[in-house]
């Protein structure tokens, strides 16, 4: 019974997460998201790394990848995935919906990185 209400309160959390990743940022006047030009396009510069909220990588990973039949190659690859997201989504497979960062992240080859 607590395994789920914890596995309930982690998946709120990530969804929480996820729907303010998703929501627009309105402050254009704020100094931490300065307008910048660039070739003509304006854009805004993200945020500093160290404002993102920390989590447990390696844990999170553990999670992610311990039915993989690959575990190194899925545990390097979710790795990279999380230090830039900030995000793993909850379960072994599936719901990059609830980071989209993480399901957004592609190689070289144009292929899904975060598995």
């Amino acid at each position: 019974m607590m395994k789920l209400f914890f596995i309930f309160i982690i998946a709120a959390l990530l969804l929480l997460q996820a729907i303010s990743e998703a929501s627009p940022i309105h402050n254009a006047g704020n100094s931490l998201s300065p307008n910048i030009v660039h070739g003509g396009n304006v854009g805004q510069v993200a945020l500093h790394k160290k404002n993102l909220p920390k989590i447990n990588c390696n844990q999170a990973c553990l999670r992610r990848c311990k039915k993989a039949s690959k575990k190194k190659r899925c545990m390097r690859a979710c790795k990279a995935c999380c230090v830039r997201c900030h995000c793993v989504p909850p379960g072994t497979y599936g719901h990059k919906s609830v980071c989209p960062c993480y399901a957004r992240l592609r190689t070289h080859g144009h292929r899904l990185k975060c598995p």
